[in-house]
């Protein structure tokens, strides 16, 4: 019966880690993953908001004045 013993306790039972605890670790991996994955594309997002910045810097003055999206008044 020993054997029988081991191979319950090699198996993950009782004296090994549960099945909560395995899905918790799995949970905690993903947002792991997620939080660099969305720390990747910030810094991303960063990098090419630094070249647009330095491109306009570089070139021209910018033409428009106040908000460019912002329409003239056309109902007069």
């Amino acid at each position: 019966m020993a054997n029988d013993e081991e191979r319950h306790d090699s198996e993950g039972g009782e004296t090994g880690e549960g099945r909560g605890e395995r899905h918790r670790r799995a949970v905690e991996a993903r947002e792991a993953q997620r939080k660099a994955k969305a720390a990747a594309k910030l810094r991303e997002n960063l990098m090419r908001r630094k070249t647009q910045a330095r491109a306009r810097r570089a070139g021209e003055k910018d033409s428009t004045e106040g908000l460019p999206a912002a329409k003239t008044d056309e109902s007069s």
